[in-house]
């Protein structure tokens, strides 16, 4: 049985791309270098949160 990995973003809070970005940062120093199962799901929630709360490039008319 497959299971669809969701794309939305849950946000608990309203936290900075900085602050996710430095979370992302603490997972790969915990992790050594290489991702368990787990940590690999953390990550993924963790880029999409970030993605969500990166500043938007203005768009040229």
């Amino acid at each position: 049985m497959l299971h669809a990995m969701s794309t939305t973003v849950e946000q608990a809070s309203e936290r900075s791309a900085a602050e996710v970005n430095e979370e992302i940062r603490a997972l790969w120093r915990r992790s050594g270098g290489t991702l368990s199962v787990e940590q690999r799901e953390e990550y993924q929630r963790l880029v999409l949160e970030w993605a969500a709360a990166a500043p938007q490039p203005a768009r040229a008319a």
